[in-house]
């Protein structure tokens, strides 16, 4: 575990990211114990309180376990932390990790087509303001020709299908899956473009949305989702 000292004073945040970078990483494997706050601080070049205000995010992320008289234990993350970490993970030093891009991708595609038909289900009284707002995000798309521009207006049509979905947990869900896909918006453009260039197929989505058709909205979200997963999967050669 190779500390690097924090320049700035009001550090948490720093010491935090540092600490969990190694965790994510695997450097700090699950079992391992950190030094103490005392040596955590002198090392870091920090006071003790921004060691203990870090420790205590950790442990709220599920990456360590902090226990009063006790030594603190590095968790299994795979275990223990919620999607809040998803963006540390698939962007670590600067590089996109293919398996954390597939992973999200997947669960596109498996959330996707279920939001879409909640969202035709349960439109409502929602039913003008949201289908205002997705023929606002459809035609953004269609005068788009930048593919990570594009990416940005699929989000925001996907953001107004999660409101009219009315899922607490679908929408916590998409908050956290859009905050690690983002970072990765030009890296994963090749791959997206033909998904997010295909705004006829957004604009039928939409439709069927409004018209309260949820088969044909799972139908249309699903033919539309399908590509990029395949394609990605097809670039790790299938793992």
């Amino acid at each position: 575990m190779a500390l690097q000292p924090v320049v700035k004073r009001s550090v948490s945040g720093d010491v935090f990211e540092q600490i969990a970078a190694d965790v994510l990483s695997g450097e700090l494997a699950p079992g391992a114990t950190l030094p103490s706050e005392r040596q955590l601080a002198e090392a870091l070049g920090v006071s003790r309180p921004a060691v203990r205000e870090a420790l205590q995010r950790l442990a709220a992320a599920g990456l360590v376990a902090v226990r009063q008289g006790d030594a603190t234990t590095v968790l299994d993350y795979r275990r223990g932390a919620g999607l809040e970490v998803l963006p540390r993970l698939l962007v670590r030093a600067g590089e996109l990790d293919p398996g954390v891009a597939r992973s999200i991708l997947e669960a596109r595609l498996h959330n996707g087509p279920k939001v879409a038909e909640l969202a035709a289900t349960r439109l409502a009284a929602t039913h003008s303001e949201v289908g205002t707002a997705l023929e606002r995000s459809v035609t953004a798309l269609a005068a788009e020709a930048d593919p990570v521009t594009q990416q940005r207006h699929a989000l925001d049509f996907w953001d107004h299908v999660v409101d009219a979905a009315d899922s607490i947990v679908f929408r916590l869900m998409f908050n956290m899956l859009r905050a690690a896909y983002e970072p990765a918006l030009v890296a994963l453009a090749p791959i997206m473009s033909a998904e997010v260039g295909n705004v006829e197929a957004y604009r039928e989505l939409a439709a069927a949305i409004v018209a309260g058709r949820p088969n044909e909205a799972a139908d249309i979200a699903r033919t539309l989702l399908a590509p990029a997963t395949t394609t990605l999967i097809d670039a790790l050669g299938g793992h």
